[in-house]
């Protein structure tokens, strides 16, 4: 870990700060001022249609401008959508609220970066623990996003408003880590639009599967976590235990980093995706098995450490898939693939759980998982029939 490696790290905890705060709060502010209940989570959605929306525009910005300023500019967005959402808040204006999130769908897509521009500040010995320790950093957010919410929450006369305004004030803390990172901006821009067409690169196994793994991995984690808080409020249990859920949820997730990149060094990248599966599984099922506070936990952890295995090892198979000139249109058709499914994990959480329940919601959650088991094995099955065929030519 070198110094640039360590900010960005921090500039991963600030982002994740955002992110849970994010969740923590939107879902219940959109609860308060939305028209009808089902629409509670399209604030939550707003974040990550933005960041879909955004896809291209941030790739066309990391090219134009490198990676930090393309980052920085996220951060200048992440501020100014913050004070935004605080004014909608304030002015009780659901629909600018939804505007609002939108608009910072774009720190969304940028900071989605921070994994790849990690592998590019190590040496490639050292590329995947160095995206699975900068992934760690969003222990930064475990801590401080649930903490931040519930002090900020009653801050100011609007209830969460004050939170929005401790976010605008992360993001300039933001400002100032990136400011100091040194990318490697003569290979970026040594880099061109050139290489293979986008649909030659997306139609690769390895690319096909690291694209589910991350889009439905993300998508399952995300449509638990964003129904978390409205499911634990309809069981009545305190704003204070949603908030400590989400922390060992969001622990859960970026714990592991610590160690997640020597365990795919040593057991390979698939059997550590599937044993992130597995863990998916196991959340459901405990999730399934009651509302108590100590399910709520268990399960949210759960989850969290399955989604770190299927993310951090999608991201290490990613990189197999592209050349670096190829770099900025599959890093953003990844991250695409992942801002839709999130779209509507998000919008499909509120209308489920406000109108078929929390059971139910789990549920349909297997779906994913397993279709993400099957596209293990099937590029398990796949590299072993290459191999094999590989031994047999004479």
């Amino acid at each position: 870990m070198n110094k640039n490696l360590w900010l960005l790290a921090l500039a991963q905890g600030l982002f994740l700060t955002n992110n849970v705060v994010f969740i923590a709060i939107n879902g219940l502010v959109g609860l308060a001022l939305a028209p009808f209940g089902w629409m509670a989570t399209l604030p939550v959605m707003g974040y990550v249609v933005g960041g879909a929306l955004a896809t291209p525009l941030v790739a066309r910005t990391q090219r134009m401008y490198s990676r930090k300023g393309s980052f920085l500019i996220g951060l200048i967005v992440a501020m100014l959508s913050a004070l935004l959402c605080l004014y909608a808040a304030w002015a009780k204006d659901f629909w600018l609220l939804v505007a609002a999130t939108v608009v910072g769908g774009y720190y969304n897509a940028n900071a989605q970066l921070y994994r790849f521009a990690a592998a590019e500040l190590a040496v490639s010995s050292f590329k995947e623990k160095a995206v699975s320790l900068v992934l760690a950093g969003g222990l930064i957010g475990a801590v401080a996003g649930p903490n931040l919410a519930a002090a900020t929450r009653t801050l100011m006369a609007t209830p969460f408003a004050g939170a929005y305004l401790a976010l605008a004030f992360v993001a300039l803390l933001g400002l100032a880590v990136v400011a100091f990172i040194d990318f490697p901006e003569h290979k970026v821009a040594a880099q061109t639009a050139g290489g293979r067409p986008l649909l030659e690169i997306m139609k690769q196994p390895v690319f096909i599967v690291a694209a589910l793994g991350s889009a439905l991995g993300y998508g399952v984690m995300n449509l638990l976590m964003a129904a978390t808080p409205l499911a634990m409020q309809q069981c009545g249990l305190p704003f204070s235990d949603a908030a400590l859920v989400l922390e060992w949820h969001v622990i859960g997730m970026f714990a592991p980093g610590f160690f997640t990149g020597h365990l795919i060094k040593r057991f390979g990248t698939l059997r550590i995706m599937g044993i992130g599966v597995l863990l998916n599984a196991l959340c459901i099922a405990i999730a399934l098995s009651g509302v108590e506070l100590h399910q709520f936990l268990i399960a949210l952890f759960l989850l969290g450490v399955g989604w770190n295995f299927l993310f951090t090892g999608a991201t290490t198979l990613a990189l197999d898939a592209y050349k670096p000139e190829e770099k900025d249109k599959a890093q953003g058709a990844l991250n695409f693939c992942v801002f839709a499914t999130l779209a509507l994990s998000s919008f499909a959480s509120g209308v489920l759980v406000t109108t078929q329940g929390w059971a139910l919601l789990n549920w349909g959650s297997i779906a994913p998982v397993a279709l993400t088991a099957a596209s293990l094995m099937w590029l398990a099955w796949h590299r072993r029939n290459l191999q094999s065929q590989s031994t047999n030519k004479p």
